[in-house]
């Protein structure tokens, strides 16, 4: 709601663009599970709503989960997030959630407390780099 998210996952995709990947940005309640299904590799970020994942990240999950589980085993996936006071918790549980599918965690996830700092956004564009370089 507050943009921060946004900003990093900007930040993710203009790190995999400088490797030359392709890149979709797609905010939850756009995605399917053919986004899942057709990419490479998956990096998802949310905000920590109640130290929980966001409610449209979760509606995504909720829409998609019997569409991917199964048919992405072993996809690499990463994570970020931002988050107020309550720390990495919703990252954690958006982890969790990715694993359940069969994707496999290929890169440290990243987190910002509130507005990413210049700092985490470069953080981010790491992640997008090395994510491509996979």
């Amino acid at each position: 709601m507050g943009g921060n998210v946004k900003k990093m996952a900007e930040a993710v995709r203009d790190g995999a663009l400088s490797e030359g990947a392709t890149v979709t940005l797609k905010e939850a309640p756009d995605a399917t599970a053919e986004d899942v299904i057709e990419a490479d590799a998956v990096i998802m970020g949310t905000p920590n709503y109640a130290s929980y994942m966001s409610g449209l990240m979760k509606d995504f999950f909720d829409r998609s989960l019997f569409g991917i589980r199964g048919k992405c085993d072993g996809k690499p996936y990463a994570t970020f997030g931002s988050y107020g006071g309550g720390g990495m918790v919703a990252i954690e549980a958006l982890n969790k959630m990715i694993d359940g599918l069969g994707l496999k965690k290929a890169l440290d996830s990243v987190g910002a407390q509130r507005e990413p700092s210049s700092e985490v956004l470069e953080a981010c564009r790491a992640l997008g780099s090395k994510m491509a370089m996979l």
